[in-house]
């Protein structure tokens, strides 16, 4: 099985260095000089790391296969994964992004969408979900919000408060003034 574990950011200095979103509880384990990943991209890879190290709170990665920053460029967006036969993560609290992209959005019975990725941020994550209309809505991933993944049936239950979807789209939040203005309208 391929476990996602980062998600490669911008460079980092000339030496081909490069930032990393982790992914992983355990990175102390999985970023160790000689390691090798799997890339998506398949064209970027694969990767073996060649050092790891902290600065304040963010990773950097040198790989043995890139020496400078123009090649570390190349390498923004990609996704690096391990081959492993373990579960990272026993509890059922947990999804990796792989797992919940393309599954149905649905509101109730309805299907408004499909996951088209997973934002790890250190407050909460989010969901992307791609409309039909091709808009992107995120949605905060919370259990208040999203109560039910289920991967082996293909969908995410959603449970958006009043405005969600319409505050998140390009030009959302002004239709949601207008909203408010004409409903406070109606009451006189």
């Amino acid at each position: 099985m391929q476990l996602q574990v980062a998600r490669i950011g911008k460079p980092h200095g000339i030496r081909g260095e490069v930032t990393v979103q982790v992914l992983t509880d355990a990175p102390g384990d999985r970023f160790v000089p000689g390691t090798e990943f799997v890339v998506e991209p398949a064209s970027a890879g694969p990767l073996t790391i060649l050092s790891a190290r902290w600065n304040k709170d963010i990773l950097l990665l040198g790989f043995e296969e890139i020496e400078t920053r123009n090649e570390a460029e190349t390498l923004r967006g990609a996704k690096l994964f391990i081959e492993t036969e373990e579960l990272e993560d026993d509890d059922d609290e947990g999804w990796y992004e792989h797992e919940l992209v393309g599954l149905e959005a649905r509101v109730g019975s309805e299907v408004v969408g499909k996951i088209a990725a997973l934002t790890t941020l250190p407050v909460q994550d989010l969901l992307t979900v791609k409309t039909p209309e091709g808009k992107e809505i995120l949605v905060p991933f919370v259990e208040q919000i999203v109560p039910e993944v289920n991967v082996a049936e293909g969908y995410v239950l959603i449970t958006p408060p009043p405005g969600l979807f319409g505050i998140n789209e390009e030009g959302g939040a002004a239709d949601g003034e207008e909203a408010a203005s004409s409903q406070a309208g109606d009451d006189d």
